[in-house]
């Protein structure tokens, strides 16, 4: 059985666009001259897009995302065209911009190679269909070859979605440190509440507020920024601490003795961990900040 073609999709103009190019050359640009130059290739099948239209956009977006190859016709810089290869440039390499030759295109997309065709010159015709077919068998050969100037500004080190990354980074380690800083000031207090008591049992008072974790959580779990496995190791080691003080806690009102004796017992490893933990995601927040 033969393997299924995969989807070249073709953005171009369906109605009139100007007194040459009617709808009805618009079709057989198609379904002659296109779709046969592109099923030359054995892996593809060639789909026309639909006219535009709200029922069906969800259908034109999915295609002009997933397609591997998509060709578009800037031709008479028709708007819905100009559109469609907006999304797909949004979203994904693997694009051939051809066009009539004539009226030069307009810069933000001149400046990308597209290959013009000459109606009725039999030479260039058949120098654009060899180059036409090169650039296909090029984009099934290298799909993550660049062709889209947005794909590039926005994705990769240095670029917007790296800054993007950035900024989001370090939005959540200042929450990891407010929860940090909050928590070593509740630490201060336990310990300070457990030293009074123990020097006056008969007026003992117990620290009701407790170790908060959820953005700690988020960075184990997450682990939204690029660091080694120390780095992890000693988040976990915190948490693991926070949870453990916050169980003893919950105990002490029932069991006051017992657990200021385990607090005594723990609190200068206990802050030892949770200074260390601070230190780290400060000097971690700062050298993210220094980038780009």
């Amino acid at each position: 059985m033969a393997n299924k073609r995969q989807r070249c999709f073709v953005i171009m103009p369906f109605s009139k666009t100007t007194e040459q190019h009617t709808a009805a050359y618009w079709t057989s640009h198609f379904e002659d001259f296109l779709k046969p130059l592109i099923e030359e290739n054995p892996e593809l099948e060639a789909y026309r897009s639909k006219p535009l239209r709200v029922d069906i956009l969800r259908e034109i977006i999915t295609h002009l995302v997933v397609s591997p190859v998509v060709v578009a016709d800037l031709t008479d810089s028709n708007p819905n065209v100009y559109w469609e290869l907006g999304i797909r440039q949004s979203f994904k390499h693997g694009t051939v911009t051809i066009a009539e030759a004539g009226p030069s295109l307009p810069f933000d997309v001149s400046v990308k190679g597209t290959l013009f065709y000459h109606p009725g010159d039999h030479i260039q015709t058949a120098k654009f269909s060899r180059d036409f077919k090169e650039a296909i068998e090029d984009c099934l050969a290298n799909p993550d070859r660049p062709d889209s100037h947005v794909l590039e500004t926005i994705s990769g080190r240095g670029t917007l979605f790296e800054i993007f990354r950035r900024d989001e980074a370090i939005r959540r380690l200042d929450a990891v440190l407010s929860e940090s800083n909050g928590n070593i000031g509740i630490l201060k207090g336990v310990i300070k509440s457990v030293q009074t008591n123990q020097k006056n049992p008969s007026k003992r008072t117990v620290v009701t507020e407790r170790f908060r974790s959820s953005a700690v959580e988020l960075l184990i779990t997450n682990r939204y920024i690029d660091e080694e496995q120390s780095f992890y190791k000693l988040a976990e080691k915190y948490l693991d601490r926070t949870m453990m003080i916050n169980s003893q806690l919950e105990l002490w009102e029932h069991s006051p003795n017992a657990t200021e004796k385990w607090l005594l017992e723990q609190k200068d490893s206990a802050m030892e961990i949770f200074k260390n933990f601070k230190d780290k995601m400060t000097n971690t927040r700062g050298e993210i900040g220094k980038r780009f």
